[in-house]
C-alpha cells in the first residue's frame, strides 16, 4: 500500500479537423444495464441510453465508430441479435457519422458448422441484415470457418463469395489468436508467412471490394510487412494496441490508419494527436500518444481478450456510465492491482477527464476490496 497524488492535466477534447490525415476508428464498448434480472451468462442486457451517448461523444470528436466489434464484447456477452440491434440504433442515431459494423458468423455455433456452405450462409445472413439498414461492413474472422476449412483455398473461395455480395468496399479483420484462441490457424496456416500470402491473395483477387484490412496481431513488424505489400488503393488499419503511435506516424514507405479498441478510452488523445500530425507536427503527435502506450500495454496484457474490462473501467472513472458492471460479468476478469495501475497510468497521461470524480470512484472500488 502506498500513497498516490494525481499528477496529470486532463486533455481537452478537441474534434478532428476537416479532412484528417488519417482515418481513425474507435472500436466502442457497450454499457450494461446493472438493474436487469437477466443472468450475466444469458442474452445481453444493455443500457441503451448510455451506450448511445458514448457513441455521440466519439462522433463529436470526429472519430469513426467501429460498431459491434470485440470491444463491444461481441461473442463474449453480446450475441448476434444484440449486435444487430446495436448496429441499427447507431445508424438511426448517427446517420451521418463514419461507422463500420462488425459482420461475422457468430450466430452459427462452430460445432454445428459442417461445410463451407454453412459458413457462407452465415456470412450472407449478416451481410444482408447490416446492408439492409444501410450499414458499412467490417468482415470479421469466423470461428466456424476455422473449424471446417481444409486449407488456404477454402478461405479464398469463401471470402471471394462473401465479398461479391457486399454492396460497397469493406474492411477485413485479421484477428490474432491472442484475442481469440479459437482463431489459431486462420487463413489456413499455422505460420505468419503462410497466412499472409492467403490474406493478400484474398485482397488482390477482390481489390475493388476491399477498403482496407485491420490487422490485430500485436506485432508491428508483421503489420509493416503486410502494409508494404498491399495494393495502393487498399488501406492498412492498425489494430496493434501496443505500437500504434509508430504505425500511424509511418515511415518513408507508408503509414497505417487506425481501428483500435484502445481509442475508446484514448479518444480525446487520439483526436488531438491526429490533428497535430495533420499540422505537420510529428513531434507533438508522438508527445501526445507515446505516453499512452504503457497504459495500452497494461490494458491489453495477457490474457488479451479481457482488455474490455480495462476499457469499461476507464469509462466508469470518466463518468460515461454510473457503474462498473459489464456484460457476462467481465468486470471480474482482472485483479485489483491491474485497476490501481490503470488509474495511475491514465492520470499520468491526462486521460482522467474529471480527476475529482475519478478519485471518488477509485476510492469506492477500493472499498469493495476491503481497502
Amino acid at each position: 500500500m502506498t500513497d498516490y497524488t494525481l499528477t496529470g492535466s486532463p486533455i481537452a477534447p478537441v474534434p478532428l479537423g476537416p479532412s484528417p490525415t488519417r482515418v481513425i476508428y474507435s472500436a466502442a464498448h457497450v454499457v450494461a444495464d446493472p438493474f436487469s434480472d437477466r443472468d450475466p451468462s444469458g442474452p445481453a442486457a444493455i443500457d441503451w441510453e448510455r451506450t448511445m451517448a458514448f457513441r455521440h461523444y466519439l462522433a463529436g470528436l470526429g472519430l469513426g465508430i467501429a460498431e459491434a466489434m470485440d470491444t463491444a464484447q461481441r461473442g463474449m456477452g453480446l450475441d448476434w441479435p444484440g449486435a444487430l440491434e446495436l448496429i441499427r440504433r447507431t445508424k438511426a442515431d448517427l446517420p451521418q457519422a463514419l461507422v463500420a459494423n462488425g459482420c461475422g458468423t457468430d450466430h452459427l455455433d462452430p460445432k454445428e458448422a459442417r461445410s463451407l456452405d454453412d459458413v457462407r450462409r452465415a456470412y450472407f445472413d449478416q451481410v444482408e441484415a447490416i446492408q439492409g439498414v444501410g450499414g458499412r461492413l467490417i468482415l470479421m474472422a469466423s470461428r466456424a470457418l476455422v473449424r471446417v476449412a481444409r486449407g488456404p483455398e477454402d478461405y479464398i473461395r469463401v471470402y471471394g463469395d462473401v465479398l461479391a455480395s457486399c454492396d460497397q468496399p469493406v474492411i477485413l479483420h485479421w484477428l490474432g489468436e491472442m484475442f481469440d484462441p479459437t482463431l489459431a490457424g486462420y487463413w489456413g496456416a499455422q505460420d505468419f508467412e503462410g497466412a499472409l500470402e492467403t490474406a493478400l491473395a484474398v485482397i488482390k483477387q477482390n481489390a475493388s471490394k476491399v477498403d482496407g484490412i485491420k490487422i490485430s496481431l500485436l506485432d508491428k513488424d508483421k503489420e509493416i510487412a503486410m502494409r508494404r505489400r498491399l495494393p495502393a488503393e487498399v488501406k492498412m488499419y492498425t489494430g496493434d494496441d501496443f505500437n500504434y503511435p509508430e504505425l500511424i506516424e509511418g515511415d518513408e514507405q507508408g503509414f497505417s490508419h487506425a481501428l483500435l479498441g484502445i481509442f475508446d478510452p484514448l479518444a480525446a488523445a487520439a483526436a488531438q494527436a491526429v490533428n497535430q500530425l495533420g499540422q505537420g507536427d510529428a513531434r507533438r503527435f508522438r508527445e501526445t500518444l507515446d505516453p499512452t502506450v504503457p497504459l495500452a500495454r497494461l490494458i491489453f496484457r495477457a490474457p488479451t481478450q479481457h482488455y474490455k474490462t480495462g476499457v469499461v473501467f476507464l469509462a466508469w472513472l470518466n463518468g460515461f456510465q454510473d457503474h462498473f458492471i459489464m456484460l457476462n460479468g467481465a468486470q471480474a476478469m482482472r485483479p485489483l492491482p491491474y485497476f490501481t495501475e490503470v488509474f495511475r497510468l491514465a492520470d499520468g497521461c491526462g486521460l482522467l477527464r474529471d480527476p475529482e470524480m475519478a478519485v471518488a470512484r477509485m476510492k469506492r472500488l477500493l472499498a469493495l476490496y476491503g481497502v
